[in-house]
């Protein structure tokens, strides 16, 4: 209660300069409309943005009379959606005093810029510019737009400009698409090949969607055909659904290279898929709805607002926009369903009832996708119903090509269920299967080295795998795990020390690794030390009962008698 009011007494101080714009007294101000402004403030810097919206619009006798009111207000209006109200409210209410904001202009130049009133678009990107304050965003945001519009206006790209690597790359591509470039082409498979390297997995929808623009079916579907439902993102797998299904006309339906609104808008979403990135998700969700506001049928983008909000913990909103996708949009539905049964997780601290949840949802879907049928494998493993788990499995391995590196990786989840079961006959053999397929598969190898390790089976054999999972991922804290563990079970206690405590340094809040690099302190002599990372394993929610009752039994009786 003090950090609030302490809070609300600095903002209204900070905020006081000056409180009114004209000649007026406090007097001269409602004292309800003072009252719910200075609350509008607090939930504003608050993050509360809903609540302060709801102060804001109470407040709005005030709008006229100070200066950062309008500012704050259209902010907030846009952050929940309301781009055409914000547009409204800055046409009706800016002044020369309260146009000092870089968002105010900004908002206004796309407005003229949807209007294709491109001389009053560059008079409000040349306002914004004033107020950019050495954020590197809105630097690059404003000279990016100054170059899409050179392209509306003339038709052409342009020769001089300014370069942000793969920021400015992705957006002249579209700049081409806008323009049907001959070198479109090269542009998106430059993208497309380097989707390793950096995240534009997502523009491989786009491509299609050009090549389809352009009447090419044919190649469209050689693209899609290299994708795999289990390993793409939801909206390439959407894409990709349409294209084999040849519901060709919903790409159309939400989005054209052709169309100025939809290529800015993708502008946009960049621009808040970064803040998302940063965790800033307030003006995430800033950028993104002046993305929906360019274009609203790419619904899609919602998705990303979704996790904004689920990251916020604002579950009613994030239920409300999870609406926007049903069943006919296969992926996002399914997404939605996903959603939903965290929030319930979340909400009622009941992973059980989540599971429930979405094991009905699941059983009601007609002809669920290989990625569906992944999910729910992986929602069963994660929640411990292995047997449940390997029957979705076992679905997924009947439907995809026993040599590939997917069946391989099928495998490799069937395998760990198997073992959490006990069946350690099934749980080798897909595990070693599964490593026929990729030999060099650093967590398969440490999978079955440390299931070895802890039958105290084959332990030569199982270090050499370990060594070599190692030399691939040697920053991978739990093959450093496994590694040191091997070298204690074989009593070369100083070497694993070394591993189990860089383990700890990685993983510190991980229970197994401190119950290890407890062993290995203890018969090293260091017997305090020992003892405190074995309370420490009793203090982490995670850690479950049987590794409980083991660390208390050290704690008592130590390793002396304790039988590994």
């Amino acid at each position: 209660m003090f950090t609030k009011f302490f809070k609300f007494f600095l903002i209204l101080f900070l905020y006081q300069g000056p409180l009114y714009s004209k000649n007026e007294t406090l007097k001269d101000f409602n004292s309800k409309d003072l009252s719910n402004y200075f609350s509008g403030i607090v939930a504003y810097e608050n993050g509360e943005n809903s609540k302060a919206l709801k102060f804001f619009k109470s407040s709005k006798p005030l709008i006229n009379r100070h200066n950062s009111y309008l500012e704050r207000y259209v902010y907030s209006l846009v952050q929940d959606g309301e781009v055409k109200e914000a547009i409204i409210q800055i046409k009706n209410n800016i002044t020369k005093d309260n146009s000092n904001s870089f968002e105010l202009n900004l908002i206004m130049a796309i407005d003229s810029l949807k209007k294709k009133n491109y001389k009053k678009t560059k008079d409000y990107l040349k306002a914004s510019s004033k107020f950019i304050n050495n954020n590197r965003l809105n630097l690059i945001l404003i000279e990016t737009l100054k170059q899409y519009l050179y392209t509306f206006e003339e038709k052409k790209i342009p020769v001089t400009k300014k370069n942000f690597g793969n920021f400015s790359f992705i957006n002249e591509t579209f700049q081409r698409c806008y323009l049907n470039d001959e070198n479109t082409e090269v542009y998106f498979n430059q993208m497309i090949s380097a989707q390793n390297e950096a995240n534009y997995s997502r523009y491989i929808f786009f491509y299609m969607n050009y090549l389809l623009e352009n009447s090419r079916y044919q190649d469209a579907l050689r693209v899609s055909n290299k994708l795999d439902y289990l390993n793409s993102s939801l909206l390439i797998s959407q894409g990709k659904k349409w294209v084999e299904e040849k519901k060709l006309a919903n790409f159309k339906k939400i989005f054209s290279c052709k169309s100025q609104d939809d290529v800015i808008s993708e502008l946009f979403f960049l621009i808040s898929n970064l803040y998302a990135s940063q965790e800033d998700y307030e003006k995430s969700n800033f950028y993104l709805n002046i993305s929906n506001f360019l274009n609203p049928d790419f619904y899609f983008n919602l998705s990303l607002l979704v996790e904004n909000y689920f990251q916020k913990k604002n579950y009613k909103k994030t239920i409300k926009i999870l609406k926007t996708f049903n069943e006919k949009d296969e992926f996002y539905y399914w997404f939605r369903l996903k959603k939903e049964s965290q929030i319930i997780s979340k909400k009622n601290n009941n992973e059980g009832k989540a599971l429930d949840f979405i094991n009905l949802k699941f059983k009601k879907i007609e002809d669920a996708s290989l990625k569906m049928i992944f999910d729910i494998a992986n929602f069963n493993k994660n929640a411990k119903q292995f047997s449940e788990a390997i029957k979705y499995y076992n679905q997924i391995l009947l439907k995809i090509d026993i040599d590939s590196e997917l069946y391989a990786e099928i495998l490799y989840r069937r395998g760990g269920c198997y073992e959490r079961l006990g069946d350690y006959k099934n749980s080798d053999k897909d595990l070693l299967k599964a490593l026929k397929i990729n030999p060099d598969d650093a967590y398969v190898l440490n999978y079955l080295a440390y299931s070895w390790l802890e039958r105290d089976y084959k332990i030569d054999v199982a270090l050499k795998m370990l060594k070599k999972a190692y030399k691939d991922k040697s920053n991978d804290p739990y093959i450093i795990d496994s590694i040191g563990w091997a070298h204690y079970l074989i009593k070369e206690y100083e070497k694993a020390e070394k591993f189990l405590k860089r383990a700890v340094e990685l993983m510190p809040n991980d229970p197994v690794v401190n119950d290890h690099y407890g062993d290995i302190l203890w018969k090293l002599e260091r017997k305090i030390q020992a003892r405190y990372f074995w309370e420490s394993v009793l203090k982490f929610d995670e850690t479950e009962k049987d590794i409980k009752k083991k660390v208390r039994d050290k704690l008592i009786y130590g390793l002396k008698n304790y039988s590994l």
